[in-house]
């Protein structure tokens, strides 16, 4: 039995994939064109494991993809590739549209007909799982009730807008083709590989480095935040028992503000490894000009999982980020190495 990951070298990817073979024997083909978020470090725990197989290429080269759907004859597809940054969507959308639509579309393609050629058994038995973003819904007023599933759709970024534009191509695979799909929308993701240019990962790295710890506007943007574990345990969850065709909001059940989340880093941070000289990690935050069309609120409605498929966190915030914050100060070497020239140009553009 084969699995086959595409974006297995991202954040939640890698997360996903470690995870899986820690718990299971089933082969893992990854599949990532290893674009600056991608980095092959994240899978080095798995080198010479006979188990998984990493493929460097791109969602879109159809030859590609249906060569190792051929070649491997996976049971299940989970597509974790995507552009996910808000900030570098609006500076480049261009990137966005062609991975999130346009490569999912051409990778929907080669898995439709592969899963055309399977056999009727095989047929019923295959699943291919999206995974998404809670940005698709749009913004929340503090006192909205949180995305359910049946929200309509209205994305506000570029990103977000590719990325509803792919959750509405697989839903219409399923209802126009039959093709056994499954969708998963998640809140704000954290916890180890991280790539140091979202907030929590961004925050830990320039406080160690006693650099301007940036807060767009005033700070009050509200999320949702989800350890990514607890993340990958729901997506199996999900991939083992959901209902085809549907879709499963994902959350942690723990709205924060921004400013409240890197108060709570810098806490943290103050009794794990404190400033040389003594003051707080505090004093390093600075407020910048907030970025265009910047959302107020996410907050995702969880519970249709934990009713219908028993699925709920295991982790707090208190607890993830704990966890988090002590991922990061035992692995310097991989944020070092991860923080190359291009991305210091880029963070430097970003929160001038």
């Amino acid at each position: 039995m084969t699995i086959l990951v595409t974006g297995s070298a991202g954040f939640i990817g890698a997360n996903f994939v470690l995870d899986w073979l820690a718990a299971h024997d089933e082969k893992v083909i990854s599949l990532d064109k290893l674009t600056y978020a991608g980095n092959r470090q994240n899978l080095a725990s798995l080198e010479g494991d006979a188990r998984h197989l990493f493929v460097q290429g791109d969602i879109g080269d159809d030859a590609l993809v249906a060569k190792l759907l051929a070649e491997h004859q996976p049971r299940a597809i989970l597509n974790f590739a995507a552009e996910s940054h808000v900030d570098r969507s609006i500076h480049g959308p261009e990137d966005f549209i062609q991975t999130n639509i346009v490569g999912t579309f051409r990778l929907l393609e080669a898995v439709r007909a592969y899963w055309n050629a399977l056999p009727e058994a095989d047929k019923q038995a295959f699943r291919f799982l999206h995974v998404s973003t809670d940005e698709v819904y749009g913004s929340l007023s503090p006192t909205d009730p949180a995305f359910k599933e049946s929200n309509k759709y209205e994305p506000n970024s570029p990103y977000s807008a590719s990325k509803a534009a792919s959750d509405h191509l697989v839903r219409a695979y399923h209802h126009t083709y039959g093709l056994p799909v499954l969708t998963t929308n998640c809140s704000n993701n954290y916890g180890p590989y991280h790539f140091p240019e979202k907030l929590i990962p961004l925050i830990i790295h320039n406080a160690l480095a006693g650099k301007p710890l940036p807060i767009y506007g005033d700070g009050q943007q509200i999320r949702d935040w989800l350890y990514v574990k607890d993340h990958c345990s729901a997506i199996r969850r999900v991939l083992e028992a959901g209902q085809l065709g549907e879709t499963y909001n994902v959350g942690g059940w723990n709205e924060k503000a921004n400013i409240d989340v890197v108060h709570t880093l810098c806490d943290i941070l103050d009794q794990e490894q404190p400033r040389a000289d003594g003051r707080s990690y505090r004093e390093q935050i600075t407020f910048v000009k907030d970025r265009p069309g910047h959302d107020r609120r996410y907050a995702i409605d969880a519970s249709r999982l934990e009713r219908e498929l028993g699925w709920k966190p295991a982790e707090t915030f208190e607890t993830g980020i704990r966890k988090t914050v002590r991922w990061y100060l035992d692995n310097q070497a991989w944020v070092n190495n991860v923080t190359s020239g291009a991305y210091r140009e880029w963070v430097g553009k970003q929160y001038a």
